[in-house]
């Protein structure tokens, strides 16, 4: 043990910070390979709640930003424009969509594939 312990101190400081973050690394690789499926899953349904609730939001700012340049009318958008505005997939956009429509943030509009945006 003494060994490893004077092999360590004898190393110049950032041949020692790279063997620590190296050894960092190794760790959470193994950490992130021995999970549980269960616990993988939990963690991919997080990351896909976030990531649509981030879509969510940036919708919401693309129509805010839409009212301010047109503040007279309703911001109406359909789910292709929207996605391809946005670069996201239009089942993601819709996802998103009904999301805010629970949260009263949006509603239907009467042309299929249209929505209103209420600010």
């Amino acid at each position: 043990m003494d060994f490893l312990i004077n092999v360590f101190a004898s190393m110049p400081l950032p041949w020692r910070v790279a063997l620590i973050i190296s050894g960092l690394g190794v760790a959470a690789i193994c950490l992130r390979a021995l999970e549980s499926d269960e616990v993988r899953a939990k963690r991919t349904d997080q990351n896909k709640k976030k990531e649509l609730r981030s879509l969510a939001q940036r919708i919401s700012s693309y129509g805010q930003g839409v009212h301010q340049r047109y503040p007279t009318g309703d911001v109406i958008v359909s789910e292709r424009d929207l996605a391809e505005q946005l670069r996201k997939s239009p089942e993601a956009v819709a996802t998103a969509l009904n999301l805010l429509l629970g949260e009263q943030k949006v509603q239907r509009a009467p042309l299929d594939g249209y929505w209103k945006l209420n600010l």
